[in-house]
């Protein structure tokens, strides 16, 4: 087992975020829910106590019991656990007079601190509370401070505990990353020796021993999660793992043969399974988005269970599950959540077809799965793939689906992602995609006036896809998208680029 380091959850947007950067270290990591604290074993390094929506003020706020972590283990406050930390051992929180709230300076900076080691005088950090520390902790140092925020932060004097009033683990905090190599490294003297090939070493003998001569079952997707899941998988057992990648009519243009031979170049057993019409019939009338899903979602596992008893001494199914899936978060009301991702954006999968789940990735974040992929030698094109909905373009045809809605929308969607690529914007966005709106629009070509359909356009920045920003792709490149989209698509005579951020947007209009 990996030495690791416990991230308690106080229900922070920022915690998963806590939790990658610590991984860009090459130190395992784990999030828990505040009141669920994990057996502190031998390998647990360090502790930290992340951010909050809550007040340490608030009647209701979170109250973790650290009677077995401070002063035993190295613990760091970040924001609200800051806050914790001085209100509850002798220091105290009031309501700040103004809310402190985005880029600050640090104008003192403790030269012997080691949390701060190679942080300067000036540097900016990132705020994000509305209540501050008055006075620190009993027997504890200020270490650092700003303009506005005397107590930046604070060092218990006798302790490797320390509390911070910003967040390091944001990209908008100069030196934030080595704050939190200082924490993870110098004071709790992790090893930095968890990385993608020792990952692949311990999952695969893992698996091996887990699965023995069991065969597994695995739906493949054509994306990142799925493919990498499924090498991992053959690597440890080889032949024994029967994949089947199930075209649902609801693909991009030429993507169920595209994606067959990619995984044909991998040594995959694969079965390709063209449910199409399977999937128009059951679909037919049907506008209702939730309906939709459902149904999509039935007719996968309809289609999934007939091909799976076609294998002989099957027991498992795999799931290329990640690590953001089946975190416990913390609820608005401070309670645990527990949110976990099924299949296909559908429940029941494992439990319908009476099969052990096996997931490989499930410790792991979409980042880190890329950087696995990329050890075991899968080729880019899958790798940088942009995420890809379960329910297909299904979720991307507003009001019922029908074979030329889908025929439409493949070929503007062929034309935008495509067009992406070559213009070199595609790696610079993180979803894209196109959108069947339920309008039709008139026009001229011509000389004839028109009367057909439109289409939106949509393209995003984003790390994890739970906050994303529109891309401000170039006017020329929209410009020239759209004329290609409106002279070869026939039935389209307008397009338009969807500007939303999410929130308050989703990515996908479904």
């Amino acid at each position: 087992m990996h030495e690791k380091i416990i991230i308690l959850d106080f229900g922070s947007q920022y915690t998963q975020l806590i939790a990658r950067r610590i991984r860009e270290l090459n130190v395992y990591c784990e999030i828990h829910p505040w009141n669920k604290t994990p057996e502190l074993d031998v390998n647990v390094k360090g502790v930290i106590l992340s951010g909050s929506p809550f007040s340490t003020l608030d009647e209701n706020a979170p109250y973790p019991n650290l009677n077995l972590i401070e002063g035993k283990y190295p613990l760091l406050g970040i924001c609200f656990g800051s806050q914790f930390l001085s209100k509850n051992y002798g220091g105290e929180v009031l309501p700040s007079k103004i809310r402190e709230y985005g880029r600050a300076n640090l104008s003192f900076v403790d030269d012997g601190s080691i949390l701060l080691n190679g942080i300067s005088v000036d540097s900016q950090v990132w705020m994000s509370h509305g209540d501050t520390i008055i006075s620190a902790p009993t027997d504890s140092t200020v270490i650092c401070s700003t303009k506005d925020v005397h107590i930046a932060g604070f060092k218990f004097k006798n302790e490797k505990t320390f509390g911070i009033q910003f967040h390091p683990e944001v990209y908008h905090t100069e030196g934030g990353l080595q704050i939190m190599k200082n924490f993870v490294v110098s004071i709790c003297k992790c090893s930095q020796d968890w990385t993608p090939a020792s990952f692949v070493e311990e999952t695969v003998s893992e698996l091996k021993n887990k699965l023995g001569s069991d065969s597994v079952i695995m739906g493949l997707s054509g994306g990142v999660d799925s493919t990498v899941a499924s090498v991992l998988l053959h690597k440890a057992i080889g032949e024994k793992l029967h994949c089947i990648f199930v075209n649902n009519g609801l693909l991009r243009k030429n993507e169920y043969d595209e994606v067959l031979d990619s995984y044909k170049s991998l040594g995959l057993n694969i079965k390709g399974v063209d449910a199409s019409d399977q999937f128009y019939s059951q679909l037919k009338g049907i506008s209702d988005p939730e309906e939709k899903r459902k149904t999509i979602g039935r007719v996968f596992i309809e289609v999934f269970e007939q091909e799976s008893k076609l294998v002989s001494n099957s027991k498992w199914l795999g799931q290329g599950t990640i690590y953001p899936d089946v975190i416990e978060s913390v609820s608005a009301t401070g309670g645990p959540s527990q949110t976990i991702k099924s299949h296909h954006n559908v429940g029941g999968l494992p439990d319908f077809m009476k099969l052990d789940v096996v997931e490989p990735l499930k410790l792991l974040f979409k980042d880190e799965v890329r950087r696995i992929g990329k050890s075991l030698k899968i080729e880019n094109k899958i790798l940088g793939r942009h995420p890809f909905p379960g329910p297909g373009l299904g979720i991307r045809i507003l009001g019922d689906v029908t074979k030329e809605k889908v025929r439409i929308l493949q070929e503007v969607d062929h034309i935008f992602i495509n067009g992406l690529k070559e213009h070199n914007l595609y790696d610079d966005v993180w979803q894209a995609g196109a959108i069947f709106l339920p309008i039709q629009s008139v026009g001229v070509m011509g000389d004839e006036r028109t009367y057909e359909n439109a289409v939106a356009l949509r393209a995003v920045s984003s790390t994890d896809g739970m906050t994303a920003d529109w891309c401000h792709l170039p006017y020329e490149f929209l410009a020239k998208v759209s004329n290609d989209i409106i002279n070869q698509v026939k039935g389209v005579n307008r397009v338009t680029y969807d500007i939303s951020s999410k929130p308050p947007a989703t990515i996908e209009w479904e």
